[in-house]
């Protein structure tokens, strides 16, 4: 097995470790996911029918409703949610739903903005490990 790692910029704290899911297109967590079961539950979604939960959810970027703070603040509660959250772009939504995970519930889901260059890399590992912290972020690919 061989490893690379890739740093990035910690949004989130925490650490994590899992299968990368990247997705072709944002995901609003309000309404294209179901927090109860960890699905991506958009019907007009490339990723219909995926199981987020556990994985290192890999996406440029959230799609909307400020709502989906809250939807995934709950999935990180009812452990339903991504492992952790890799992004292009930052998004203020996935980040306040992280952070308030963690205040509220104690729970983590670390996010981290990686550059576009190991992209691919990242998206075709067997498993990611993720370490953020206020130094920055490690992201360990495992091949």
């Amino acid at each position: 097995m061989s490893t690379l790692e890739v740093r990035a910029e910690t949004l989130v704290p925490g650490k994590a470790r899992g299968a990368p899911l990247k997705l072709d297109e944002p995901l609003s967590f309000w309404g294209g996911f179901d927090p109860k079961t960890g699905l991506v539950i958009d019907r007009m979604h490339p990723q219909r029918g995926a199981l987020v939960a556990g994985h290192v959810l890999m996406m440029a970027a959230g799609r909307g409703s400020s709502s989906g703070s809250a939807a995934l603040a709950e999935a990180i509660r009812l452990g339903t949610a991504p492992a952790a959250i890799l992004l292009l772009e930052r998004d203020a939504i996935v980040i306040v739903g992280a952070m308030v995970a963690v205040e509220l519930y104690g729970a983590t889901c670390p996010v981290a903005l990686v550059g576009a260059r190991n992209w691919l890399h990242l998206g075709e590992a067997k498993v990611l490990s993720v370490t953020a912290d206020a130094s920055g972020a490690a992201v360990k690919i495992e091949s």
